[in-house]
């Protein structure tokens, strides 16, 4: 995770903050956790914890959608708080109300494709990625203590629970608050949005461990989800980028 952490950020100098937030959203925390989940507790409990993950996944759309809007009048301390509180209420409203697995994949399939429309309009520009090395380091140690900590309690709360904090928004606190106090709120929200991109992603290794795990065993979902996951990802990314293509050859 730290390393990742400090690839991404290098990432959002070069290529900007939308690519930077779509390689964040990859399931780079909930995939670990699962698997570790997955060996620990067996097969049924990683099944209905990627279930847990996939409302998981709707609790960190609230978060980032929350800190986007707090961000446009707030300093990233109380954007973060903002951010937290949603994620928080969104995580314990949807399992509170044991949804079942159906109504979950309608709700973050239909969620990945809106949720970006509901991030503010800016029309600003993004400006350029500013951090020094020791902030660098900061990020890193950071990313690296709540994945430890999440990782922790991830498999003393239940299948549910342990699906919802495998989702906790560990590099979304890192790389938003960082780059909130560093390169501002525009480049911000403009992170987040491409991270919700990355759900795509999410959504498709959640379900095939759901779905795969207590049918195909445990190795074999898991190699499954990565394949899957990784076709959806670079395919978002090919969806994303062909505007700025065709734009760029005068079509």
């Amino acid at each position: 995770m730290p390393a990742l952490i400090g690839a991404i950020t290098l990432a959002g100098r070069r290529w900007g903050p939308a690519v930077a937030g779509w390689l964040s959203g990859f399931p780079i925390v909930a995939g670990p956790i699962l698997f570790f989940v997955a060996l620990e507790q067996g097969p049924q409990f990683a099944s209905a914890s990627a279930v847990g993950a996939l409302a998981g996944g709707l609790a960190w759309m609230a978060f980032a959608v929350c800190y986007a809007w707090a961000a446009l009048g707030l300093p990233w301390g109380l954007a973060l708080f903002v951010s937290l509180l949603g994620y928080f209420a969104a995580g314990f409203a949807l399992i509170s109300a044991a949804l079942p697995f159906a109504a979950i994949i309608v709700m973050i399939v239909i969620a990945v494709v809106l949720v970006p429309r509901t991030f503010p309009r800016l029309n600003q520009p993004i400006g350029a990625s500013k951090f020094s090395r020791l902030e660098l380091v900061a990020r890193m140690v950071a990313g690296g203590v709540l994945t430890v900590t999440v990782t922790q309690f991830s498999s003393l709360l239940g299948p549910r629970f342990s699906g919802l904090f495998a989702v906790f928004p560990v590099m979304g606190i890192v790389l938003a608050a960082f780059s909130h106090r560093a390169s501002g709120n525009v480049f911000t929200i403009h992170l987040l949005r491409g991270m919700v991109s990355g759900f795509y992603a999410f959504t498709a290794f959640c379900l095939t461990i759901a779905l795969g795990v207590p049918r195909i065993g445990i190795p074999a979902a898991f190699l499954l989800a990565l394949a899957f996951s990784l076709t959806v990802h670079f395919g978002v990314l090919w969806m994303v980028r062909r505007p700025g293509r065709r734009r760029a050859a005068g079509v």
